[in-house]
């Protein structure tokens, strides 16, 4: 079986890894850090990002790039803001890449997909998404996932290699649509965190995800992407498993400040990336540059930003003008 290379030692890099072998593989794990990379490599695990799941032996943990020599294709999961100078120390000639990033690039107001091609144009891949929390994946929970490439070939191949009967992949031609709801969903999240942390109830939480997939949804189509993806997994079902799930990142995020902590003080001693908090604003920024309205989006950065509280930020999407849905 080929060899499969995973960029990335967080926990979603490891659960990957750990799939990749599952899939019957040889896999190479980096970690940008060689002390990190020697810990996990003697350990067998990865005890600060994804502790309680042993690392098979046909994975292999290392900080050397010559990881990628031979890789079938290698998967990318790193956060969205490491991307470009990860991009700049790679080698020429890697493999194809499949994104597992989800987020927008500051300043650039790129999704990883598009930030690839900037750097690396013409360079073959694909994204995966959809409604995965790393520890179930790599505890081999039922899971279901997205690999979205205009390259069909790419997208087969990266398929037969990762999949098992317990992580059934779909595949997609529309990968702007699938980084949309990727990169949305993780805001809305907030939100919704939020709303709960401020003790305003589940019917609030169930109408700011509705409301927050309709926003979802016109940002897709607006910037070229289908609207039937915004309504499948890495849409919508992402969006309910980030929303709603009692390990989301960015759920916890926003339970945090709907209580009543600083951005700050939320994120204080936290070793893993709540990928929210810096897409917001980029995101707004993005939909507002094509012309659309995303209220939630502008009240969960106004919010982080300490330019509005809970309730003043609830306050102003419930003012907001009655229309037809």
């Amino acid at each position: 079986m080929p060899r499969i290379a995973v960029i990335g030692a967080g926990a979603w890099g490891t659960a990957l890894a750990v799939q990749a072998a599952r899939a019957g593989h040889e896999v190479v794990l980096w970690a940008r850090d060689p002390s990190r990379a020697a810990i996990m490599q003697a350990t067998r695990g990865n005890s600060l990002h994804l502790p309680g799941t042993p690392l098979p032996p046909a994975i292999t943990v290392t900080a050397e790039q010559t990881m990628l020599d031979g890789a079938a294709f290698a998967l990318l999961a790193v956060p969205t803001q490491h991307i470009r100078p990860l991009l700049g120390r790679l080698p020429e000639g890697l493999p194809p890449l499949i994104l597992a990033a989800k987020g927008v690039e500051q300043g650039s107001l790129l999704f990883p997909f598009e930030l690839l091609d900037a750097l690396r144009p013409g360079h073959p891949a694909a994204v995966l998404s959809g409604p995965n929390f790393a520890h179930e994946v790599a505890a081999g929970l039922p899971t279901a996932a997205v690999l979205a490439s205009q390259d069909a070939a790419l997208r087969a191949m990266a398929a037969d290699h990762l999949a098992t009967p317990g992580f059934r992949l779909y595949g997609s031609e529309d990968p702007l649509g699938v980084q949309v709801g990727g990169a949305a969903k993780n805001v809305i999240a907030i939100a919704a965190g939020a709303v709960i942390g401020a003790g305003l109830g589940e019917n609030a939480r169930a109408a700011l995800i509705t409301r927050g997939l309709a926003e979802l949804s016109r940002l897709v189509v607006a910037l070229g992407g289908r609207a039937e993806t915004a309504a499948g997994l890495s849409g919508l079902g992402d969006l309910l498993l980030t929303a709603t799930g009692p390990s989301s990142r960015n759920t916890a995020l926003g339970l945090a400040l709907g209580r009543g902590l600083t951005l700050a003080e939320a994120l204080a001693g936290k070793s893993s990336v709540a990928e929210g908090a810096a897409t917001a604003p980029a995101l707004l920024a993005r939909a507002t540059a094509a012309g659309v309205e995303l209220p939630v989006c502008a009240a969960v950065t106004a919010l982080l930003a300490g330019e509005a509280t809970v309730a003043e930020a609830m306050a102003q999407l419930l003012a907001r003008p009655r229309r037809d849905e």
